[in-house]
C-alpha cells in the first residue's frame, strides 16, 4: 500500500491582501489536507505547511509569501502563494504650537510660533509643514495662516489654521512744543506753540 497522492494547500483568508502600512502584518496561514495523513493546521505539528518570504509592514510594496507542504510520504503539495500589497493610505496630523486664535498688538513684529506634523510611517515631518498667508502687523485686521504638509506618500494632512487678529491698542504720545510751564506777559495775547502726536500704527496724528 503506497501513498503517491500529494496533499493540498488551502489559504486562510485572501490570496490578495491589501495591508496598512506601519502596522504590524499577521498572516492569516493556511491549511494542508492530505489523503492518508488528515487535514492540519499550519500552527500545528504534523503535516506542517511551510512559509517562505517576509512582509515588510514599514515599507510600501508587493510581497509574496509561498506556502508549501510534503507530508510524511515524501509527496509535495503543490505551492500557493499570497500576495500583500503595503500600502500608506494614512494622512499626517498637523498640531499647532500655541493657540488657533492669536491676538497681536500693531506695528509689532510678529512671530509665528508654527506647526508639527506626525506620520504613522514616516514619524515627524515637521520639517515638511508649509505656511501659506500673510500678517500685516501694520494693518488691523484678521488674519489666516494656514499649515498643509504631505507625507512620501503624497498623502496630504487636514489643513489647520491660525487666526492672528492685529489690534491697535497703543495710545498715540503727545509732545508739547515748547516749555511744560511757561510766563506770560498780562494784558498780552497768548498764542501756543502746539503739541504734536505720534502714533505706531497712523503716524502722525496731529
Amino acid at each position: 500500500v503506497l501513498d503517491t497522492t500529494p496533499p493540498v494547500i488551502t489559504l486562510e483568508g485572501d490570496s490578495v491582501v491589501t495591508h496598512e502600512a506601519g502596522i504590524p502584518y499577521q498572516d492569516k496561514g493556511a491549511t494542508a489536507n492530505d489523503t492518508y495523513d488528515g487535514k492540519h493546521d499550519w500552527h500545528q505539528s504534523g503535516l506542517k505547511v511551510d512559509v517562505t518570504g517576509e512582509v515588510q509592514a514599514d515599507k510600501p510594496g508587493t510581497y509574496k509569501l509561498t506556502y508549501d507542504v510534503i507530508d510524511f510520504f515524501k509527496n509535495q503539495a503543490e505551492t500557493v502563494t499570497r500576495t500583500v500589497n503595503v500600502l500608506d493610505t494614512t494622512p499626517p496630523v498637523i498640531t499647532l504650537k500655541g493657540d488657533p486664535v492669536v491676538t497681536h498688538e500693531a506695528a509689532t513684529n510678529y512671530v509665528d510660533k508654527g506647526a508639527t506634523a506626525e506620520d504613522t510611517l514616516d514619524g515627524n515631518i515637521s520639517s515638511k509643514v508649509t505656511v501659506t498667508g500673510e500678517v500685516e502687523v501694520a494693518i488691523v485686521g484678521e488674519y489666516t495662516l494656514t499649515y498643509k504638509v504631505k507625507d512620501a506618500a503624497e498623502n496630504p494632512a487636514k489643513e489647520v489654521t491660525r487666526v492672528v487678529k492685529v489690534v491697535d491698542r497703543t495710545a498715540p504720545v503727545i509732545t508739547l512744543k515748547g516749555k511744560s510751564e511757561m510766563d506770560h506777559e498780562a494784558g498780552t495775547p497768548y498764542t501756543s506753540p502746539g503739541a504734536t502726536a505720534v502714533d505706531k500704527v497712523d503716524g502722525s496724528v496731529v
